[in-house]
């Protein structure tokens, strides 16, 4: 399966970063995509309303096409 494959890259990914960086916040969100809208615990809130006002501005630039 594909999406096992992918999962097990950044899992991987995951583990490089943390032996290199000795930090798993930094670690994750170096190789996480800002697009799945990852962000650590106790900055959600913030940052999720500030993510959904940029979602609705490309559904409607991708809606004016």
């Amino acid at each position: 399966c594909k999406r096992a494959d992918v999962l097990d890259v950044a899992v991987f990914e995951i583990i490089l970063a943390y032996l290199e960086k000795r930090d798993w916040k930094e670690a994750f969100f170096s190789v996480l995509p800002q697009r799945k809208g990852a962000v650590p615990l106790g900055e959600g809130d913030e940052l999720s309303k500030h993510a959904l006002s940029g979602k609705e501005d490309e559904d409607n630039d991708s809606e004016s096409n």
